[in-house]
Formats: structure tokens, C-alpha cells, sequence
């Protein structure tokens, strides 16, 4: 491409958007749950995604899928996830003020 006085000028290669960072991550063992942070104009809310970790040959693989002997640990690992969730919710809403209750509750 050429401009009026005669130079060059390349086209700007296009930009990948920024990979989104989970806000949190639980893991117990091999069983992990990844807690996604999302915003809009109502506030932010979360999304959790659990998986469990294994190994194929020497490469490191994730799988959404769960074994028998893995289901108490999904569980916990998702009573974790919900507790840290629940703390990130409270803590904006007392803005500082520790003896004021939130103006609404939510119920779940």
C-alpha cells in the first residue's frame, strides 16, 4: 500500500484478544473446579467448570467426566467453589460498612 508521498505502509497485523483468566481455581487431587468471573451491567456473577486431571502417556489431558470413587471429591471441591463464590458476593455488598445488611437478599 502506498500513500501520496510515496512510501509504504504494511497493514497492522491483527490483535488476538486477551485470554480471560479464571477468578479463582479449587483443586483437590486431580479434581478441579475452575470458577469463571462475569460482568455485565447487573454486576458480575460466576460460572464454575469442574474437571478431573490424567495422564496419556506422558502428555497431561482434562476430562468433564467422573468416576465413582471421584464423586465425594467433585463434590467437595464444588462445596468449595460455591463457599468462595458466596464470599465474593458478601464482600462488595457491605461496602465497608461490616454491620450493615445488604439491601436485598437473594434467594437462591
Amino acid at each position: 500500500m502506498s500513500t501520496k508521498n510515496g512510501s509504504t505502509k504494511t497493514p497492522a497485523a491483527p490483535q488476538e484478544p486477551a485470554k480471560q483468566r479464571p477468578a479463582h481455581e479449587v483443586r483437590l487431587g486431580r479434581i478441579k473446579a475452575t470458577i469463571w468471573a462475569n460482568q455485565n451491567d447487573n454486576g458480575t456473577w460466576y460460572n464454575v467448570t469442574l474437571s478431573r486431571s490424567y495422564k496419556d502417556g506422558d502428555e497431561w489431558k482434562s476430562s468433564s467426566s467422573f468416576g465413582r470413587d471421584e464423586l465425594l471429591t467433585v463434590a467437595k471441591v464444588a462445596d468449595l467453589a460455591n463457599s468462595w463464590i458466596h464470599g465474593q458476593a458478601q464482600a462488595p455488598a457491605n461496602n465497608g460498612h461490616e454491620n450493615e445488611q445488604p439491601d436485598e437478599e437473594i434467594p437462591y
